[in-house]
């Protein structure tokens, strides 16, 4: 017996920005929360529109910079004045001056270290499937398409009803896909 595929969601398909933002703004006042927006270029205000959280990206990097300022200093001061001690031109042990620049270059390696895995990792990449694949017109939403994704999981979600309301948004096709 073959088992019937699970729902992920259902998509409405617009033909402007304007469209799909009263789209989610009407969703989001309909009590929609589990949905997603794709569109072929960035949309000043959409984050704010679905009601996303802010990244906890930059407070990451922010951590990978203070280590990698601290491993820095440490490894900087370990060798000058505790493992290996040289006088050099009269200057102390551990002199700050020459540190700078091993100082910036490991704040700034841990950094980037952290922004990208990090990035990564909050992602979720790499995805090498998405349900989103499943919808017909898939391939049109890098170029001019802009797509409304409720998903099945919604405690809102229901098909007939939930293709009611984004047919009432103005959608110009939807379509039910699997996950």
């Amino acid at each position: 017996m073959a088992e019937k595929p699970s729902i992920h969601g259902l998509v409405a398909d617009f033909d402007s920005p304007d469209k799909l933002m009263d789209a989610i703004k009407a969703a989001r006042k309909a009590g929609y929360s589990k949905m997603e927006a794709y569109t072929p270029f960035p949309i000043h205000g959409i984050d704010d529109a679905m009601g996303a959280k802010p990244s906890i990206l930059g407070y990451l990097v922010l951590c990978g910079s203070a280590t990698g300022l601290t491993i820095a200093v440490l490894l900087q001061w370990w060798t000058g004045a505790v493992d290996y001690p040289l006088v050099i031109a009269g200057k102390p042990y551990f002199a700050l001056e020459p540190s700078i620049p091993i100082m910036f270059e490991l704040t700034v390696l841990l950094s980037a270290f952290v922004a990208v895995f990090g990035m990564f990792g909050l992602n979720g990449l790499p995805k090498l499937y998405h349900p989103i694949f499943n919808y017909s017109g898939h391939k049109a939403i890098t170029d001019d398409r802009f797509v409304l994704v409720i998903e099945a999981s919604d405690r809102e979600f229901d098909a007939t009803g939930t293709r009611d309301f984004l047919a009432a948004q103005g959608a110009d096709k939807l379509e039910l896909i699997e996950a």
